[in-house]
This record gives structure tokens, C-alpha cells and sequence, in this order.
């Protein structure tokens, strides 16, 4: 990309513009998974099946993420993740259309699809304001996330509480949702490729330091996603508590990862990626030995809690590090972003056979195990290191980048 000189305010409503986008695609996320069982109903499918469909979503991302890059060349930043992110918000109607199996899993590659491309496109953006800023800005920018999940997890409770049709309340928080995330990109930032610079390629291997990176970034996403799915489990059947407690634990979990990234910026900016993940990997493994010896609720609880404070930081900062650490940002987060997406499909999958063949306990010392990598392993974000802060008036030769 060309190296444009903003002034600070240019640089502040950037970082409010790219957080407000990630707020609308966890929205989009949020709204669909309150839904899941009236799509699994309307398309009649068992268990096993809506499992199988689910899992197109990260095969779609895995699959799309690798043309970001190549996208935000041909139009530019502004105007790829306006596109980018209408798709996205706009593919949220899809899965309530598919009447069987065979039709949930083609939207469900579509919806995976767009989001994977969303995805890669908003954190290469907030990458580079986090580069002129100088300072650490991902973790409140995926802690806004976090809170537009939230909400939108909200807006669907509501709706399928009211036994609304999901076909009209998608329609409704698509059409929503789209005029925001369109409005919030008028002012994110417009970066445009220089004239010699050769366009990515389609598709491609990560480079090898997002390779590293997203080892670290597997760890924490395992531990993720096993948390999120199996923890209302874990409470019901190993510690037999009643069904409203243990969905209250998962929220619990919910909140603290997006309390923890909302103020993590700060905790990186005084101390540091490297120090913070090491913390933050000691916090997950302590989390981790209180759920394996939990005896009584509140014991798992805390150890969940712990769990989601420990590892709410690490994915922005794989993020932020594979962004920082080559010429092609977009390629490295894609990189990096695959390898998260694969942990997270497959980690409720292996928590669950290993459950099956032992018994949820024996699960989470795994997931244990894997959260000692973020200790071992947080060394390698230190590649990362954000380049000098590019904030200054704009120069004369530069068109100003507002629209």
C-alpha cells in the first residue's frame, strides 16, 4: 500500500470507524447463533447433520480468506471491506431460507465465506491504524466484537423467545445491520496500492512466521471454543447443576473475554504481547487445573472465568503480530486466520470424541495442556514489533483519504 501520512484526528475516527465495523460482523455472528435450533427444525436435520453443515462455515472461511488480500488490491481498503462487509451482514438470511440439508450447507459456505473474507479484510485495517497510532488498539477492536456479539445474541434471544419466524428476524437484523457496518466504512481508511506494487497472489501458503504465530493463536482458539461449547455440558453432567446455571456459566465465560480485550489495550501497552500472552497463558492454565479438580459449581466457574481472562487477548495480538510482521499484511493475518478458524472447528469435535472415549475431565486437561503453549510459545508475537508511528499532517501530495 502507498505510504500515506494522516494527522491524528484522521488516525482517531479511523480507529473508530474500523471498531465500529467489527462490532457489526460479531452482530452478524451473535444474531445467527441464537437461531441455530429454528434452522436445524426448519431444515429438519438431526444432531449429526446440522453438525456436518455447521461445519461449511469455517470450510468456507478457510477457503475465501486467501482472497482478501487480492480484493483489497484491486479496489482499495475503503472500498473492498464496504463490499466485503455488505456481504456479510447481507448473507445472514441465507441459512433460514435452506429447507434441507443439502441447501444449509451451500449457505452455510457462503455465510462462512464472507465472513472469512470480512474478516481478514477489517484486521488488516485495523493493523495499520494500530501502526500510525503507535500503540496497541486490536484487543478493544476484537473486544468490540465481543460486545456486538453480545448484543446480537441478545436481539435473537428476544426474538426467539417471541417465537419469531427467524426468515424475518434475519431479514430485519441483516437490513440493520448493513446500513451500519456501510456507514462505519465512509471513514475507515482508504488505502490504496502503489503503482509498481504487484498484486497477491489468489491463493497461497502463509508465510512462515504466520505459521508460528498461528500456533500460538491455535492454542488459544482451542481453549475457546471448547469453553463456549462445552462448559454449560460440563456443568450439567459432571457437576449435575440445573440447565439455567450452567448456560449462565458460558456467559459468564462471554463476558469476561470481552471485558478482558476491551481493557487489554492498555495491559499491552505497558507491558507489552510477550509478557501479556505468558500471563495470560498462566491464567488459562490455572483456569484450566480448577475445572479438572472442580467439586462444586462455583470452583468451575471460576476456573472458565480464569480460562477466558487468560486467553481473551491472545488472538487480537496473532493479529496485530502477523500484520506487523511482513509486506503483505492481508496474506499473513489470512494465514494466521485460517489457522485459527481450523482450531475452532475442529476443537468442539476432538473435545467431544475424547469425552466420548474418557470422559469430559479427561477433555479438559487437553485443553489444559494446549493453554501451556501460550506460556512456552508467546516469544514468537515478539516478531511483531509495530513499526514507528506514522501520524503528521497530510502532505500536499497526498489527496486527502475522507470522502
Amino acid at each position: 500500500m502507498s505510504d500515506v501520512v494522516y494527522d491524528l484526528r484522521e488516525a482517531r475516527r479511523a480507529r473508530y470507524a474500523v471498531a465500529a465495523v467489527f462490532a457489526v460482523h460479531g452482530a452478524v455472528t451473535g444474531s445467527f447463533a441464537t437461531r441455530v435450533p429454528w434452522v436445524q427444525d426448519h431444515a429438519s436435520l438431526s444432531a449429526g447433520q446440522l453438525g456436518f453443515a455447521l461445519a461449511f462455515t469455517a470450510f468456507g472461511a478457510s477457503c475465501s480468506m486467501p482472497l482478501a488480500g487480492r480484493i483489497t488490491h484491486r479496489f482499495g481498503s475503503r472500498a473492498a471491506l464496504r463490499g466485503l462487509i455488505a456481504l456479510w451482514t447481507l448473507s445472514l438470511v441465507l441459512p433460514s431460507l435452506a429447507p434441507n440439508l443439502l441447501t444449509l450447507c451451500l449457505s452455510m459456505f457462503v455465510y462462512g465465506a464472507s465472513a472469512g473474507m470480512a474478516d481478514v479484510a477489517m484486521n488488516a485495517l485495523g493493523v495499520e491504524v494500530e501502526r500510525m497510532l503507535g500503540k496497541s488498539i486490536m484487543s478493544g477492536l476484537h473486544g468490540m466484537w465481543s460486545a456486538g456479539a453480545l448484543i446480537g445474541s441478545a436481539a435473537g434471544t428476544l426474538a426467539a423467545h417471541l417465537r419469531a419466524d427467524a426468515r424475518l428476524h434475519f431479514a430485519l437484523a441483516a437490513a440493520a445491520l448493513t446500513f451500519l457496518g456501510l456507514l462505519a466504512c465512509r471513514w475507515v481508511l482508504d488505502l490504496q496500492p502503489a503503482e509498481d506494487e504487484e498484486p497477491p497472489p489468489r491463493f497461497a501458503l502463509p508465510p512462515k512466521s504466520a505459521l508460528l504465530i498461528g500456533a500460538v493463536g491455535f492454542c488459544a482458539v482451542f481453549a475457546e471454543g471448547a469453553s463456549l461449547d462445552w462448559s454449560a455440558v460440563y456443568l450439567r453432567d459432571r457437576l449435575e447443576t440445573s440447565a439455567g446455571l450452567a448456560a449462565a456459566c458460558t456467559t459468564g465465560f462471554m463476558l469476561t473475554m470481552a471485558v478482558a480485550r476491551l481493557v487489554g489495550d492498555a495491559v499491552v501497552n505497558r507491558f507489552g504481547a510477550v509478557r501479556t500472552v505468558r500471563a495470560g497463558g498462566a491464567l488459562a492454565v490455572a483456569g484450566g487445573l480448577l475445572i479438572v479438580v472442580a467439586g462444586h459449581p462455583a470452583v468451575a466457574m471460576t476456573g472458565f472465568a480464569l480460562m477466558g481472562l487468560g486467553i481473551a487477548v491472545v488472538v487480537p495480538l496473532c493479529f496485530a503480530a502477523a500484520g506487523h510482521s511482513g509486506p503483505n499484511p492481508s496474506q499473513a493475518i489470512a494465514g494466521v486466520a485460517t489457522i485459527t478458524y481450523t482450531s475452532g472447528l475442529i476443537a468442539p469435535s476432538l473435545i467431544g470424541g475424547v469425552a466420548q472415549a474418557t470422559n469430559l475431565t479427561v477433555s479438559f486437561m487437553l485443553v489444559t495442556a494446549l493453554a501451556c503453549g501460550l506460556a512456552v510459545f508467546a516469544g514468537v508475537l515478539r516478531a511483531g514489533a509495530r513499526d514507528r508511528p506514522r501520524i503528521g499532517r497530510p502532505t500536499a501530495a497526498v489527496p486527502d483519504p475522507r470522502p
